[in-house]
């Protein structure tokens, strides 16, 4: 009980500082959106570097991260041998991709569309080595139980990139009476990147470096199904940012994109959630694996998590016309993915809790079959119709991509660890979910602003009673149930009963 104590609070910690890290990142989007015009494309060029990132981010690391847990509670290896040798790893590769690209500069930054802004790209460069480098401490922060130093630089580093982003992008054009280039966001970045490092003194020092290639062998034969993994799942989320410009022939297609990808993170509010979720339900999934009831937790585990996003989707479309003054008013225009994206959000949690059975199986191989199928159908989406359709094709790809792994680990898990989950309850929330989006979607282009909030509210409140009358009686509730619950007949009342 008390290793299930420590688990929890440790996952809180780690949960907590990931969601207000990415909050408080988020607050970096108006403030882009507010001093980089969509006509300028500045915002689709952060935007599309920051997806080669993500990309790169992957790459660089591995697997290392998920093998270094791995091997270093392995029985007969020594800890500090697999920590040394995977940091030695992992830092002479990111090292040799930093000299690559400064190598060939000029024929990359051509590739990527940036010939007449090679800073662009090795600021990038350099900044996804030093995170992938960063990515074995933090590991090993976490195997010697020292959550609370993760937390603090993970929140260190967005505080720090949060205040150079105001100097750089208000302060700096206040004085000088100039705009700032959009390069001052990934400067700022690798600044603050870089700076991280210095905070892992203690981490990578007082202790004898050792490379194992014997060792490091067999660490790579465990990692590279995770490498594929982890591309393949990367790939859901960045490909159709990385591909746009090269498919959408068009002069303003870094306009267009950056238009999709701010109008996008609206939606990641449904990103977070899910993201939340994932924190509590890991190892709760994996503490209930030896219980009896462990498959009808699970199904309502995910009823619950449907339910709880439809909800948070119902609220985020009812409310869009406030929200939207996240964003700045030229990238209004992309507000009509926002629902879209958050369908294929919350197709992605569904998968998420799907994906358990193969990983209680130790089936794996068979979550890169299912991503890969996903990813395989995302790109060709994109290919196809990104073209004709712009970047409402890229929207309806994650929905294409993310239903393909959904449904392909649903029918192909129930034949090899098969759930009853309710299926019936759960598509009458979707159905609910659907016809009260229609009504919002009404409401929000025929009324104005405080009228259409008025009515999605009602429609909102709608969704929860049908909730509180299906699956959350407000008996069972605490404290508020106290009121609705049936007062216990007392002894003597019961007597008479039973005379």
């Amino acid at each position: 009980m008390a290793n299930l104590k420590s688990l929890a609070k440790d996952t809180a910690i780690y949960g907590l500082s990931s969601i207000v890290g990415r909050f408080l990142n988020y607050l970096l989007v108006p403030l882009y959106t507010a001093k980089l015009s969509a006509e300028s494309g500045g915002y689709g060029v952060i935007t599309n570097v920051y997806a080669y990132t993500a990309l790169l981010l992957v790459v660089l690391t591995y697997g290392m991260e998920t093998t270094f847990f791995r091997f270093v509670n392995k029985e007969g290896e020594d800890p500090r041998r697999v920590y040394s040798t995977i940091l030695i790893s992992v830092g002479s590769t990111s090292l040799a991709f930093i000299a690559l690209v400064l190598a060939f500069i000029g024929p990359v930054s051509a590739f990527m569309g940036y010939a007449d802004h090679p800073s662009y790209v090795w600021t990038m460069a350099m900044t996804v080595a030093i995170d992938a480098f960063q990515c074995i401490p933090f590991a090993y922060l976490r195997h010697t139980k020292r959550p609370l130093k993760f937390a603090a630089l993970k929140l260190l580093f967005i505080v720090m990139n949060i205040v150079l982003n105001l100097v750089c992008f208000v302060a700096m054009p206040a004085m000088t009476g100039r705009p700032t280039d959009v390069g001052f966001a990934f400067y700022v970045n690798l600044a603050c990147t870089a700076s991280i490092t210095f905070c892992f003194w203690r981490e990578l020092t007082g202790f004898r470096y050792v490379f194992d290639r014997a060792l490091m062998r067999r660490m790579l034969s465990y990692s590279w199904p995770v490498l594929v993994l982890g591309i393949a799942g990367i790939l859901n989320q960045t490909a159709d940012k990385i591909l746009f410009p090269y498919i959408y022939h068009s002069p303003d297609a870094h306009q267009q994109l950056g238009i999709y990808g701010a109008a996008s993170k609206i939606a990641m509010i449904m990103a977070m959630i899910t993201q939340a979720f994932r924190y509590a339900y890991e190892p709760f999934v994996f503490g209930k694996a030896r219980d009896k009831d462990n498959r009808q937790t699970y199904a309502k585990a995910m009823k619950y998590f449907v339910i709880f996003t439809l909800l948070a989707f119902l609220v985020v479309v009812g409310y869009l016309g406030l929200l939207k003054f996240i964003i700045g008013r030229d990238y209004w225009s992309g507000l009509r993915v926002v629902p879209i994206v958050m369908a294929a959000e919350i197709m992605m949690g569904v998968y998420f809790n799907l994906s358990f059975w193969y990983k209680l199986t130790d089936r794996t191989i068979w979550g890169a079959w299912f991503s890969g199928a996903g990813c395989a159908v995302l790109i060709a989406v994109n290919v196809i119709f990104v073209p004709r359709y712009g970047y409402m094709a890229c929207a309806w790809a994650g929905v294409a991509g993310y239903a393909t792994a959904m449904l392909l680990s649903y029918f192909v898990g129930q034949r090899h660890y098969p759930i009853s989950y309710p299926v019936g309850r759960i598509l009458s929330y979707v159905a609910l979910a659907a016809a009260l989006y229609c009504g919002m979607a009404a409401a929000n282009e025929r009324l104005p602003l405080w009228g259409a909030v008025a009515v999605n509210t009602a429609l909102i409140a709608v969704f929860v009673a049908y909730t509180v009358k299906r699956d959350f009686p407000l008996s069972a509730l605490p404290v508020v149930g106290r009121r609705f619950r049936k007062p216990a007949k007392k002894d003597n009342d019961i007597n008479q009963d039973n005379t």
